[in-house]
């Protein structure tokens, strides 16, 4: 009796292009696992820079309207209302911060506290993180200087801040901003 020769796929070349696939599924199961990480990340870090320069454009403002606008006269004081330091906590917030004109400084730093714990998750349990103060651009809060240094701070979960400069507790991200006013 003469073999015939055998057409088609055996069993063996069918597990084979079966766990192949599986593989390929998991990778792909695995990129979007970290592209939703990478988008909350994203958000969040948008959010803090938006609430960073939304400060920063409100002392921007009271020094303008304070002095008379000159490049030479436009120094942030050294006592101001706006500075905050690492270990201290925000200040009191007033009744209403509807109208922002009409408020302190301080009183503006504490309404700005409140959106910022609105929109960061765990924002309300960091305010040692959080810091306002002038720098020389060399050196954090060197109390001298024309920029201002402001850092936000949040919770996620551990290992999920994709902060590359991350210290100490990884899951607390932040953001800093420095600028001149």
């Amino acid at each position: 009796m003469a073999r015939r020769s055998m057409a088609g796929f055996s069993l063996v070349e069918v597990m084979v292009a079966l766990l192949v696939t599986c593989f390929g599924v998991l990778g792909m199961l695995a990129m979007q696992g970290r592209t939703i990480a990478y988008a909350q990340d994203t958000i969040l870090r948008s959010n803090a820079a938006e609430l960073a320069d939304e400060l920063m454009e409100m002392m921007r403002t009271d020094i303008y309207s304070t002095q008379d606008g000159s490049a030479a006269q436009v120094v942030p004081p050294s006592s101001w209302g706006y500075y905050k330091a690492a270990s201290a906590s925000f200040p009191a917030a007033p009744s209403s911060c509807a109208s922002l004109a009409s408020l302190t400084a301080s009183q503006r730093l504490a309404c700005w506290s409140q959106r910022v714990n609105q929109a960061l998750p765990g924002a309300s349990g960091l305010a040692g993180e959080f810091y306002v103060c002038r720098t020389n651009g060399t050196s954090k809060c060197s109390n001298s200087g024309s920029a201002i240094e402001i850092q936000l701070a949040w919770r996620v979960k551990a290992g999920e801040c994709l902060d590359a400069n991350a210290t100490g507790d990884n899951t607390i991200c932040r953001y800093v901003l420095r600028e001149e006013p």
